[in-house]
C-alpha cells in the first residue's frame, strides 16, 4: 500500500514537472515547443502513405499506353487532376501546344553482302498482358530527321568525340556513310550529333547485351534484362543546346506563341536516325570487315566485331514523320501557404511515358500522389503550410522535357520571384536513395534522409546509403571521408529530368530524388516497361515506393515550414573548391593552357569560403540568442535567391539558354553534368581564350554569391 502511495505523489509530482516544462517552452522557448510541433506533423505524414494505395495507382496510370498527344495520356491527366480535388487541392490543367513527331515510315534493310529487313518491332509475350495493348508507338527516336539515304556502314562504338579520335588514327572516315552505335556513355542524342559532325548521312543505335541485355543477366520475361527484340525508344533532340518545344525556344508554347520555322529550329537533327533491337543489330554488325575493334569497343553479341566503312556491308534507311503539334497536359495543384503564399516550393514528376511506363515515369508519379494525398489528410486535421506547395505532374517529359520546360519559361517573371525550391523525382525502384542537387541544399536532404526509415529495415535511408558508399569505397580517402564528413555528399545535376528548366535557365535551387540500384532495367523505353515488369523485377512490394514519398515529402513540408529556411554555404563553398582543382588539374595536363590564369576563380571560392562561414556563425549565434530576428521574411528571400546569382544573363556559349555557371549538361555528354562548365569545356576542346574568359564569368558569379551571403548574414541581427 505504502509503495503504491509513494508512487502516486511521485508520478503527480513528474507530471507537474512536465507540465511546467511545456509551459516554459511555449512561453520561453517558441521556436523549440514550434519545432516539436513541426515533428509531430512530420511523423504523421510519414505514417500516411500507403504501399497498397500505391499499388493500385499505378495499375492505373500504366494500364494503357499514355505517350504525347494521345488519348489515354490527357485521360490519365484528368484522372490525377480529379483525385487531386478529392483530396482538399486546388488543381487544374495547363495546356501548351508543341510540335510532336510520329513515324510515318521506317525501313532498314541491308543490300549488301546479302538481303536483310530489319523487324522494327518488339513482339507482346504471353507472360505479359501489356505487351500487346493496341496504341503503342513505333520504336524511333523523336526530332530525328526525314531521310532516305543508302551508305556503307561504320561501327562507332558509342559515337562519342573520343571515338571518333580512335576512327581518325586508324584511317577511318565515315563521311558519306551510315554510323552504327550502341547505347551507353552518353545520352543518345549526342551519337547522332556527333556523327553528323563528322559527316555521316544516318545513324543506328542499339542496345548491346553486354550493357543492356544477356551479359547482366536473364532477359525478359525470365528476368529484368533486355531481351533480343527490346528497343530503347527516345528522343534526340540537341537539348544541350535548350529543351522544351523546338519551336518556342525561350517562351512557353501557348496556342498563340510566336514560333519558328521548323528548318529554323536548332535542336532537330539534321539526318535520320533509328533505334533498334540487338536482335536487328547482330545480322549487320557481324557482316562487318575491315579492322577488328579496340578490346574497350568490344561488346557481347557471339561475333567478331569489326568496324567496316568499305563497300562490303551497305544498308539502306528511310524515315519520314508526321511532322504535328501535339497537346501537353501539365496538372498543377496548390495548397495555399499560411504565412509567405507568395513563396513557392514546388514539387514535380512527370505522368507521360513512351508507352505503358511502369517504371519510367509512373513509379516515380505514385510517389508524388501519395505525397498529396497524405498533405490532403494533414489539411483536414489542421495542418496548414507556411509556404504554398505546388505538385506538378509533368507531360512530354520524353520528348524533351516539353511539359516542364514550357510551363518554367511561360510563368518565368513569376517563378523568378516566388520560386523557393523546386523537388524532383522521376522513377525509382530498390535499392538506396539517390540525392543530387543543388549543394546549398546538401546539409538540408542530409537532415531529411536521416529522418526516413530505411525501407529494408536496417535503420535510416541516410545510413543504408553510407552503408552502400562504404562497401563500394575503392580508396582510403573516399572511405576516411565517409567515416569523417557529417555530411553524404550529394552529385551535381546535368540534364535528363523536369528539374532542368528550373534550375539551369532560372537558377531555382534544386532537387532530384529516388531509390535505385539494385535490380536490372532492361525494359527501359520498351514495350515491356509494364505493371507486370515492375511488380515482379523491381519494388514489387512499394516499400521503397513509399519511402520515396516519405522523403519527398518531408523535404517538401520541412521547407514549407521553416521559419529560416535551410539553405547552408559551407558545403557549397567546399565542393567549388573541389570543381577548381579539377580544372586546374585539367589545365596542367595541357602545356598550352598555361597561360590561362586560373587565380581568379580560387580567389573568387576562397571568398566564398570565408563569407559561408561568417553566415553559418551568425545563424548558430542568433539560434543560440532565442530572441526574434528583425526582418525573416527579407533574410529569407535573400537565401532562396541566392541561387540566382550562379546565373549570367549571357548563358554558356553556343547555348545562351543554360545559363547557370556552376552546374550544366555537358555539350558532348547531354546528361552527364559538367561543373564549371564554360572553363572545363572551353580546356577540353582546347579553347584557350574562350577558357581565360570564362574564368572571369565564373568568378563574376561567385562573387556576386558570396555578396549574397554576406547580405543574409547581416540580416541575423536580433532584437
Amino acid at each position: 500500500m505504502c509503495f503504491h502511495k509513494n508512487h502516486r505523489v511521485i508520478t503527480a509530482t513528474a507530471s507537474i514537472l512536465a507540465l511546467l516544462l511545456i509551459v516554459q517552452l511555449f512561453l520561453i522557448a517558441p521556436n523549440v515547443a514550434a519545432q516539436m510541433q513541426a515533428n509531430s506533423w512530420e511523423e504523421k505524414f510519414r505514417a500516411i502513405p500507403r504501399a497498397d494505395l500505391l499499388k493500385e495507382y499505378m495499375r492505373t496510370l500504366s494500364a494503357e499506353p499514355h505517350h504525347l498527344g494521345s488519348a489515354q495520356d490527357k485521360k490519365n491527366a484528368e484522372w490525377m487532376r480529379d483525385k487531386l480535388k478529392s483530396w482538399g487541392l486546388d488543381a487544374q490543367l495547363e495546356e501548351y501546344n508543341v510540335l510532336f513527331p510520329t513515324p510515318k515510315e521506317r525501313v532498314l534493310e541491308m543490300i549488301a553482302p546479302e538481303k536483310f529487313i530489319a523487324q522494327l518491332k518488339e513482339p507482346g509475350i504471353a507472360e505479359d498482358p501489356d505487351s500487346t495493348d493496341a496504341n503503342q508507338l513505333p520504336t524511333y527516336n523523336a526530332y530525328a530527321a526525314d531521310g532516305d539515304v543508302t551508305a556503307p556502314l561504320v561501327y562507332v562504338n558509342y559515337g562519342i568525340p573520343a571515338d571518333y579520335e580512335v576512327l581518325e588514327k586508324l584511317g577511318v572516315r565515315v563521311k558519306g556513310k551510315i554510323v552504327i552505335a550502341r547505347y551507353g556513355a552518353s545520352w543518345r542524342g549526342i551519337k547522332p550529333k556527333v556523327a553528323y559532325e563528322h559527316g555521316a548521312i544516318g545513324c543506328l543505335i542499339y542496345s548491346d547485351p553486354k550493357e543492356d541485355g544477356y551479359y547482366q543477366g536473364d532477359v525478359y520475361p525470365q528476368g529484368p534484362y533486355r531481351n533480343e527484340t527490346g528497343v530503347q525508344r527516345g528522343s534526340v533532340m540537341d537539348m544541350p543546346i535548350h529543351p522544351g518545344d523546338p519551336l518556342t525556344p525561350g517562351i512557353g508554347a501557348t496556342k498563340d506563341a510566336k514560333r519558328l520555322a521548323r528548318e529554323d529550329a536548332k535542336t532537330i537533327l539534321k539526318i535520320p536516325v533509328l533505334p533498334i533491337s540487338y536482335g536487328d543489330a547482330l545480322p549487320l554488325l557481324k557482316r562487318l570487315r575491315g579492322a577488328i575493334v579496340p578490346e574497350a569497343w568490344r561488346g557481347a553479341l557471339p561475333i567478331t566485331y569489326h568496324i567496316g566503312g568499305n563497300e562490303d556491308v551497305k544498308v539502306h534507311l528511310k524515315l519520314s514523320f508526321n511532322w504535328n503539334q501535339a497537346t501537353v497536359y501539365n496538372v498543377i495543384a496548390r495548397i495555399a501557404g499560411s504565412t509567405y503564399p507568395d513563396e513557392w516550393i514546388i514539387r514535380g514528376n512527370h505522368h507521360d511515358a513512351w508507352v505503358n511506363g511502369a517504371d519510367d515515369p509512373v513509379s516515380g508519379m505514385v510517389a508524388l500522389l501519395e505525397e498529396a494525398r497524405a498533405f490532403g489528410e494533414l489539411l483536414k486535421q489542421g495542418w496548414r503550410p507556411k509556404r504554398t506547395i505546388i505538385f506538378c505532374a509533368w507531360d512530354g517529359e520524353e520528348q524533351g522535357l516539353l511539359g516542364s520546360t514550357e510551363w518554367v519559361e511561360h510563368h518565368a517573371a513569376e517563378l523568378t520571384q516566388k520560386a523557393v525550391a523546386y523537388i524532383n523525382s522521376d522513377s525509382t525502384g530498390k535499392g538506396t536513395l539517390g540525392m543530387s542537387g543543388s549543394h546549398t541544399l546538401e546539409h538540408f536532404m542530409n537532415d531529411v534522409a536521416r529522418a526516413i526509415p530505411d525501407p529494408k529495415g536496417k535503420g535510416t535511408a541516410w545510413e543504408a546509403v553510407r552503408a552502400a558508399r562504404e562497401k563500394a569505397a575503392t580508396t582510403d580517402e573516399a572511405k576516411r571521408e565517409l567515416r569523417e564528413r557529417g555530411d553524404l555528399r550529394i552529385g551535381a545535376l546535368g540534364s535528363g529530368s523536369d528539374y532542368t528548366a528550373f534550375i539551369d535557365h532560372l537558377g531555382i535551387a534544386s532537387l532530384n530524388l529516388g531509390f535505385g540500384g539494385e535490380g536490372g532495367g532492361g525494359i527501359y523505353h520498351s514495350i515491356y516497361d509494364s505493371f507486370a515488369w515492375y511488380t515482379k523485377f523491381s519494388d514489387g512490394d512499394f516499400t521503397h515506393t513509399r519511402a520515396l514519398a516519405q522523403a519527398a515529402g518531408t523535404a517538401t513540408m520541412r521547407l514549407a515550414d521553416a521559419d529560416i529556411l535551410p539553405f547552408e554555404f559551407t558545403n557549397l563553398a567546399g565542393t567549388i573548391d573541389n570543381y577548381v582543382d579539377d580544372v586546374t588539374r585539367l589545365a596542367a595536363m595541357n602545356n598550352a593552357a598555361s597561360g590561362i590564369d586560373l587565380q581568379p576563380l580560387r580567389v573568387a571560392a576562397n571568398n566564398l569560403r570565408r563569407n559561408a562561414d561568417v553566415y553559418d556563425r551568425a545563424l548558430r549565434t542568433a539560434a543560440l540568442s532565442g530572441k526574434k530576428l528583425e526582418d525573416v521574411k527579407a533574410l529569407n528571400r535573400l537565401l532562396y535567391q541566392s541561387e540566382r546569382k550562379l546565373l549570367s544573363d549571357a548563358g554558356l556559349p553556343r547555348r545562351d539558354w543554360f545559363k547557370h555557371q556552376i552546374y550544366a549538361p555537358g555539350f558532348y555528354t547531354g546528361y552527364g553534368v559538367k561543373t564549371l562548365p564554360g572553363v572545363r569545356e572551353a580546356l577540353e576542346q582546347k579553347n584557350w581564350s574562350e577558357a581565360a574568359a570564362q574564368v572571369m564569368v565564373i568568378s563574376k558569379t561567385l562573387d556576386a554569391m558570396s555578396a549574397q551571403i554576406q547580405a543574409a548574414a547581416e540580416k541575423l541581427q536580433v532584437k
